[in-house]
């Protein structure tokens, strides 16, 4: 990475008042470069092992593929959609040998080397990023209320407690092909932080609460933070939640 600045990271999941874990979440350093990493979270759907068995496979893929990754030749971009379309394509094949109806959504962030950082999601998972405690930018869901929020039929606090909040309009292992939304940051910098999360998650912080916590904490405390919180404030009616939290700091 830069000489300016060195990452710290961590993950955080919790079953949340479900019967079964069906969330994933992994962070990973390459095998090869010390300073490229990646985290995925996916969350998901269709029972017991149904959802359990999507998310696996998204785990599985991005780490196969990132394991084959080349970060000073290989297009990241390219590389995200490819676990995103792979991981798509055997959800759908494990569906039709299973007769379930497995599904996921994956929010994704490679940093490269030099301190570009890329990311993809499909789905209601969530990629917030921070700079020095304020958002800079977040994903967008694809979603039936954040279609709703787009349309300016409902607010972004309408739709915390829409009935409808847990409908997607796209994940993977659908019929229909995941959308697909990437992003780059140029470069990321001292006091940057990259966080991806589950809706389980999310779903119990305003914007300027996730933005103030990983500011204040570091990525291990934020997590055991954040998972305490929204497990208090779900009063037993949580779901699975995940997250990936990276942080550069200055060496000075």
């Amino acid at each position: 990475m830069s000489q300016g600045y060195r990452i710290q990271a961590s993950t955080g999941i919790h079953r949340g008042d479900r019967d079964y874990q069906q969330d994933q979440v992994c962070l990973v350093r390459h095998p090869r470069v010390s300073d490229c990493l990646m985290a995925v979270v996916a969350d998901g759907m269709g029972g017991r092992s149904g959802g359990r068995k999507a998310s696996d496979q998204v785990m599985l893929t991005s780490q196969q593929l990132f394991e084959r990754y080349d970060p000073q030749t290989d297009d990241p971009e390219a590389m995200l959609r490819q676990i995103v379309e792979e991981s798509h394509l055997v959800i759908k094949l494990t569906a039709a040998a299973a007769e379930q109806e497995p599904h996921s959504t994956i929010a994704a962030f490679l940093i490269n080397p030099g301190g570009s950082c890329h990311w993809i999601h499909a789905g209601d998972s969530r990629i917030y990023h921070f700079r020095k405690g304020r958002l800079v930018h977040r994903t967008t869901d694809h979603s039936y209320v954040q279609a709703l929020v787009d349309q300016g039929e409902i607010t972004e606090e309408e739709a915390f407690v829409h009935p409808q909040s847990n409908v997607l309009l796209g994940c993977l292992g659908t019929d229909n092909d995941p959308p697909i939304n990437v992003h780059t940051v140029a470069q990321l910098g001292p006091g940057d932080t990259v966080m991806a999360c589950s809706d389980g998650l999310w779903h119990y912080f305003t914007v300027e609460e996730l933005a103030n916590t990983v500011d204040v904490l570091s990525p291990r405390e934020a997590c055991e933070f954040l998972i305490e919180k929204a497990r208090s404030r779900a009063h037993g009616r949580g779901d699975n939640l995940s997250l990936a939290i990276v942080r550069l700091e200055s060496l000075s």
